[in-house]
């Protein structure tokens, strides 16, 4: 799973922490010019938007007086939303039953992407049954996973 740099983790997961926040993960694409700083935030009540500007305007502030990223670059505060990101294992562990689809750095069992039931997890290696058929998956294999919704009709 592709990581930010351990700097700008070491920098900003501190400060949503001390505001009472869950750091779900942190997502940036460097770009000289259209770079994009994308943090997801949660907390047991669920996120509003004035929890984003809250910890958008304490992150911000810190950036500017670090300044970790030399280029250009936009800065987002956002929910993990329903069919939320997984950025850790501990993720995966949280959401055993639940479905994910995940997207792989390279092909396991002739498929890059496999969308399926998280069955359990075994150190670093994520466990998905689709089917008759379970697939372990190391997870620095998995390029993203995301959480598939169960939408109640």
């Amino acid at each position: 799973m592709r990581q930010p740099p351990e700097h700008l983790s070491a920098l900003i997961e501190p400060i949503i922490v001390g505001l009472g926040y869950e750091c779900v993960g942190i997502d940036y694409s460097p770009h000289p010019k259209h770079g994009l700083l994308r943090i997801y935030i949660d907390s047991e009540n669920g996120i509003l938007v004035e929890d984003c500007t809250k910890v958008s305007h304490q992150i911000s502030g810190v950036l500017d007086v670090e300044d970790p990223i030399k280029d250009e670059y936009q800065l987002e505060v956002s929910s993990p939303g329903a069919d939320r990101p997984f950025f850790k294992v501990s993720q995966f562990e949280r959401f055993i039953g639940s479905k994910v689809a995940v997207h792989l750095y390279k092909s396991i069992a002739g498929r890059r992407k496999i969308t399926a039931e998280i069955v359990g997890v075994q150190g670093d290696v994520i466990l998905l049954k689709d089917a008759d058929q379970v697939f372990e998956i190391p997870f620095d294999a998995m390029s993203k996973a995301r959480l598939m919704p169960e939408y109640l009709i």
